[in-house]
């Protein structure tokens, strides 16, 4: 193996004395570079939408929600409320009453959901930070705030007590509906801010007190449809979980922030595997020049094999030096366009080269396992490459 090695750096960091040949190897590995930074690129830009995307959602999803698991809603007792107070790694939680309603503003309907929270809310998300007009709301007002998109196509803006927003619910029951006003509860309602996270919540929710979504759902002061909870900083979500689950006495689902946002995970990773098969795609045939380049080699330097083939080394050796030195070849290649992807990231990070808008820059994140994930992709098709190679080498090809 050390013959073979020490022959294959030789060839590989050695001159040929066929120009062509020098200018083949120069292009196969500038190739397995440019793939490799290529690659690693991509993938830390596609880390940094991820993270990016994913941004946004902790200012309105909780590190953990609790839901019924059958029925829209569920009755908290007086232990379950304790058994939250008591039990350790949960910083705060708030009670929520979600449904969703028609909201009417000057001859103007559209569906929203609505979310009716109580006092602590604002402890376990921060949505009052991303209000861009007026307030968040007041304890036991008549209140609401409602994202951009909502009152940008109803056309309502804050504080504007002279034209009041109608928010209408179908009353729970059964039989047919003999008069409209029969049918709903409803309650007249002042928009008192307006937030700004993402298009879809922009232009689905409006926020209130939960006393208001009480009275339109007609529950009982107990009675919620989910219950949000912020974790302490070093809490373990899978020991909270647990005691959640062996103290409350109501059979209910718990989810974190990912499985909340389950459709927009797999759509991320969904991208992020296409993107690397596409350029896994870009590596083969970029090692496609390294094959050639091999070939081109062990043609040029048949009279030497034919030599080291006297003298004793094997036709398994010689095939053993043009497979290490096509290893080394794509391997080399690989860590030095990674240090190349790894410097360019590192600019974006700092200089923000690239912007997405004038004051947007592309988000990128170094991540260990796409540095590994990319040095192991070259490593296994350079191999499978040089292996290709070699097997060119046979028996009569050394004896002529």
């Amino acid at each position: 193996m050390n013959f073979s090695l020490y022959i294959a750096k030789r060839y590989l960091f050695t001159k040929s004395s066929n120009n062509a040949i020098n200018i083949m190897t120069i292009i196969a590995a500038s190739g397995v570079v440019v793939a490799a930074a290529a690659l690693f690129i991509v993938l830390s830009g596609f880390a940094g939408l991820k993270d990016f995307s994913l941004e946004f959602s902790s200012f309105v999803d909780p590190d953990l929600k609790i839901l019924p698991s059958q029925g829209k809603s569920f009755l908290l007792t007086e232990k379950d409320s304790t058994s939250l107070s008591t039990i350790d790694g949960i910083a705060s939680y708030s009670k929520i009453i979600e449904e969703r309603i028609i909201i009417e503003f000057d001859n103007k309907n559209l569906l929203a959901s609505l979310k009716g929270v109580d006092e602590h809310y604002l402890k376990v998300t921060s949505i009052d930070s991303m209000i861009i007009q007026g307030q968040w709301f007041e304890k036991g007002s008549g209140q609401l705030v409602s994202g951009w998109g909502i009152a940008h196509k109803l056309s309502f803006g804050v504080l504007d007590y002279g034209k009041a927003l109608n928010i209408y619910v179908p009353k729970p029951g059964v039989g047919q509906i003999t008069s409209i006003k029969g049918a709903f509860n409803s309650l007249n309602m002042v928009n008192i801010g307006v937030f700004d996270v993402n298009e879809d919540l922009n232009g689905t929710y409006v926020y209130t007190d939960i006393v208001n979504a009480r009275y339109l759902m007609d529950y009982a002061n107990n009675q919620v449809t989910s219950i949000e909870i912020k974790l302490q900083p070093n809490a373990d979500e899978k020991t909270v979980r647990k005691a959640i689950l062996e103290r409350f006495d109501t059979d209910v689902i718990i989810k974190n922030r990912a499985q909340l946002n389950d459709s927009l995970y797999k759509m991320l990773n969904t991208e992020n595997l296409v993107v690397y098969l596409i350029f896994t795609l870009v590596i083969i045939i970029a090692l496609f020049n390294v094959i050639g380049a091999l070939i081109m080699m062990i043609l040029d330097k048949k009279g030497s094999l034919h030599t080291l083939y006297n003298i004793g080394a094997t036709t398994k050796d010689i095939r053993r030096v043009f497979f290490l030195q096509g290893s080394l070849m794509t391997i080399l290649g690989g860590f030095a366009g990674v240090l190349i992807g790894l410097i360019l990231v590192v600019l974006q990070q700092q200089f923000a080269w690239v912007m997405i808008t004038p004051s947007l820059p592309y988000p990128v994140k170094i991540q260990l396992v796409n540095i590994l994930l990319v040095l192991v992709t070259i490593a296994i098709l350079g191999l499978i490459a040089s292996k290709i190679a070699s097997g060119r080498i046979n028996e009569k090809m050394m004896q002529s």
